[in-house]
C-alpha cells in the first residue's frame, strides 16, 4: 500500500490536537498583566505539550520519508500512536488546571510513556515490513535515544510519585530537550 493517506491522516490528527490544546488557554477577564498570572500553569503545560506534539510530528515525518510502502499492521500501529497522542490535550489540560499536582503529573507522564511505546511499536512494524536491511532499519539501529527516553519516562513517573511532581516534570522536560533536534541518522539517510 502507498503511505500517502497514512501521512495525510496523521498530519490532520496532529493539527487538530494542537488546536484543541490551545483552546484550553482561556482568555482572562482583566486588563492588566496580573490577569495572566493564574494562567501560567496552563500555559507552561501547553508549551511542553506543544513541543512534544511537534517532536512526534517531526519524527513521524522523518521516519515515513524512509518508508516506501505500508501494510495493515503499520496502519494499526499508527492508529495506536495517534490514540495516545489524542489523549495529550486531556492530560495537558488536567495537569495545567491543577497546577502540576501529583496525580495529573503522573497521568501526564504515563501518557508520554505510552506515546513513546506506541512510536516504538510503529517503528518496529515499519522495519518489519520494509526489512531489516531497509534504510529506516539502518538509520535507527541501536536506538539508544529511544530506549533511554523510555527509561527516563519511567524514572520521571517514579520521581513524580515518590519525590514530587516537579521532579517528574524535570525528566519529562529532559526527554523533550533530547528530541528537539530531529534524529540526524534519519536525516543523513534521507539525504543519501
Amino acid at each position: 500500500m502507498e503511505k500517502h493517506r497514512l501521512e495525510a491522516f496523521s498530519d490532520g490528527v496532529i493539527a487538530v490536537l494542537i488546536t484543541i490544546m490551545v483552546l484550553e488557554l482561556k482568555v482572562p477577564h482583566g486588563l492588566g498583566l496580573a490577569a495572566l498570572e493564574p494562567l501560567w500553569p496552563v500555559f507552561l503545560s501547553y508549551v511542553l505539550s506543544f513541543v512534544y506534539i511537534g517532536i512526534y510530528w517531526n519524527n513521524h515525518h522523518h521516519m515515513l520519508q524512509l518508508t516506501h510502502t505500508i501494510n495493515g499492521k503499520v496502519l494499526w500501529a499508527n492508529l495506536h500512536l495517534l490514540f495516545w497522542l489524542s489523549l495529550v490535550p486531556f492530560t495537558t489540560g488536567w495537569m495545567g488546571e491543577n497546577h502540576f499536582g501529583q496525580g495529573p503529573t503522573i497521568l501526564y507522564g504515563a501518557n508520554l510513556l505510552l506515546c513513546a511505546v506506541a512510536y516504538t511499536v510503529l517503528q518496529a512494524c515499519l522495519i518489519r515490513h520494509q526489512g531489516h536491511d531497509s534504510p529506516l532499519a539502518r538509520a535507527v539501529s541501536g536506538d539508544v535515544k529511544g530506549k533511554a527516553s523510555l527509561l527516563m519516562y519511567l524514572l520521571g513517573l517514579l520521581a513524580a510519585w515518590l519525590v514530587a511532581p516537579w521532579a517528574g516534570l524535570a525528566f519529562f522536560v529532559a526527554v523533550a530537550l533530547v528530541w528537539l533536534v530531529p534524529d540526524p541518522r534519519i536525516e543523513k539517510r534521507i539525504a543519501q
